[in-house]
């Protein structure tokens, strides 16, 4: 059984005006000729039934599946309510994940925010001090019970949960563990970032490809929007290999130079890599 290509939206849009419709993204990615797309939730322009069941049919015409929903929340707050507002937010993206025919989300465990700006944040190797009087294992209780409330909709709209090594709790596959090893759950599992470790890095994958639900593969032509990293996806993709990974590898493109020009030549040094990555099937959970 062989891994499938996606693109993500995020590939041609990284949070900068113009925003640039889901649209014509999937429009791209039907004319390179990947099987999947992986949408950013914040480059939705509606969430309107309209607006989603013509994105399922668009992708559908385009014969490309929808494979992540890409959302953002932040479990990692001392006040109960904040906490609540990100757990109605997943629990509102399960739902659109659902009604969009989407079999996963991309979930955050949040951080402690003590780091107002990103750029800082990712110049400090994503590191940040927890709030005066507060630990890192209050952090990870309160991200416990929060993706634990989230678990039953996940089950009953039969979208899987995929946490990322992100930033915050999981920065480290140790944090990312942590998590998925106190809410054993078939509707959780890892969402394996190869851009998200910046020392370490293959070490780290493979503690990670196991748990492994999905994969975003993440690539810098032009230099990186905050840093650039010289990965070996033939390296990615044995260890993928090894760890029986046979689901989707959906491109992330990073960097700065021409997305149109990027991408392309992003999925076929992915296409390249994984080329030799067809594997017996194993038994899920």
């Amino acid at each position: 059984m062989s891994i499938k290509l996606g693109i993500s939206t995020y590939s041609y849009w990284h949070f900068r005006e113009p925003k640039l419709s889901i649209a014509s993204v999937i429009d791209k990615a039907a004319a390179i000729g990947v099987e999947g797309i992986d949408l950013l939730h914040q480059q939705m322009e509606s969430e309107e039934p309209s607006y989603l069941q013509e994105i399922k049919r668009r992708a559908f015409r385009a014969g490309l599946d929808l494979i992540c929903l890409s959302i953002h929340q932040n479990f990692v707050s001392p006040d109960p309510a904040v906490r609540q507002q990100n757990i109605d937010h997943t629990l509102h993206c399960i739902e659109l994940a659902y009604q969009l025919g989407i079999p996963c989300i991309r979930l955050n465990s949040g951080r402690w925010g003590t780091i107002a700006s990103f750029d800082e944040l990712m110049d400090r190797r994503a590191e940040e001090p927890p709030l005066p009087g507060y630990t890192d294992d209050d952090a990870f209780d309160w991200c416990l019970a929060s993706i634990a409330a989230c678990l039953p909709k996940a089950q009953e709209c039969g979208v899987i949960l995929g946490l990322e090594n992100h930033w915050g709790l999981t920065r480290t596959p140790e944090g990312v563990l942590r998590i998925l090893d106190a809410l054993p759950s078939p509707w959780l599992g890892a969402l394996m970032d190869t851009g998200n470790f910046r020392e370490e890095l293959y070490p780290r994958l493979e503690r990670m490809a196991p748990r492994a639900v999905f994969v975003h593969a993440k690539t810098y032509q032009g230099g990186g929007e905050w840093y650039t990293l010289d990965i070996d996806f033939e390296r990615v993709a044995a260890i993928l290999r090894a760890a029986g990974y046979t689901g989707y590898v959906s491109l992330e493109f990073e960097g700065k130079a021409d997305p149109d020009i990027a991408v392309p030549q992003s999925i076929d040094i992915l296409r390249s890599a994984f080329a030799g990555s067809s594997i017996a099937p194993t038994s899920l959970p």
